[in-house]
């Protein structure tokens, strides 16, 4: 039997050490020099072994940084579909679902701003391109890992009509969708998401920790109040490596599946009856 390519030899010895924890999960490999010395081997042949546990998941290189071991996360799932008049994206929504499955939830206060919309946003929010509106801007993580970066934008109206705790960088603890049905008499009673996915930029590179050619989803959410009207936009970020999503249409049941653990125990209740 013909011996295999020495990239396959030598992606393979690579994750020996990923799989065994030499290499742990965020650990950098060595550079292509040190790789090339170590294994004797020419620099496209590394290169090559580098390209076949990137194809397997197992690292990524990130410019101007190197290569690094990718992080095993346990992707979280968010349903998209619910009751509008919650706002069950809002912070303490949040913040309870991701305790419903026993993971620890934070996010960081919210940055507020007063800005001209872009494009996208002023044209779900159906105002001009010029008008200010107010932004809430929010990082979010489960269990201390960066999981996606939250902006709601609402109408500068709004604040002279009276909800001007939309101003304050703090938390709305009731949701900002309830304060404005209580404060002002805006009722959220519908919401369209138009989901698209892309590169991240810059940022969010950083601040997923992130390849360049990675692939993120935007979700625009665009709530409705009671007259038809758009009372509020929010664009969430999640990295596709650690988010899924649920639509459900229709009357269905609450999802429920086994954890591996019971379905081991299932199956040992199964061999041994």
């Amino acid at each position: 039997m013909a011996a295999r390519p020495m990239y396959q030899q030598i992606a393979e010895d690579l994750r020996a050490q990923i799989e065994s924890g030499t290499l742990p999960p965020g650990a950098q490999l060595p550079t292509e020099l040190e790789l090339r010395d170590r294994y004797e081997s020419s620099r496209n042949t590394i290169r090559d072994a580098i390209k076949r546990l990137t194809s397997q998941g197992l690292v990524e290189t990130r410019p101007g940084q190197g290569t690094f071991v990718t992080r095993r996360v346990d992707p979280f799932v968010s349903v998209l579909t619910g009751d509008p008049r919650s706002g069950s994206d809002e912070g303490a929504s949040y913040l309870s679902e991701v305790r419903d499955s026993h993971r620890t939830a934070s996010r960081t206060l919210p940055k507020v701003e007063i800005q001209v919309p872009t494009a996208d946003v002023s044209r779900r929010l159906r105002v001009s391109p010029s008008t200010q509106v107010v932004s809430r801007h929010e990082s979010r993580y489960i269990d201390g890992i960066p999981w996606s970066l939250q902006t709601s934008f609402y109408p500068m109206d709004f604040i002279t009509k009276g909800a001007t705790r939309l101003l304050m960088a703090e938390d709305i603890t009731e949701g900002a969708v309830r304060y404005l049905g209580e404060t002002i008499g805006i009722q959220q009673v519908g919401v369209r998401d138009w989901i698209t996915a892309r590169v991240p930029d810059t940022n969010e590179q950083s601040f997923f920790g992130l390849a360049h050619d990675a692939t993120v989803f935007e979700i625009f959410r665009t709530g409705f109040d009671q007259t038809g009207t758009p009372m509020r936009v929010t664009v969430t970020v999640f990295p596709a490596d650690r988010n899924q999503f649920i639509v459900n249409i229709g009357d269905v049941p609450a999802p429920e599946y086994y954890q591996a653990d019971e379905a081991d125990q299932l199956e040992q209740t199964s061999g041994s009856a």
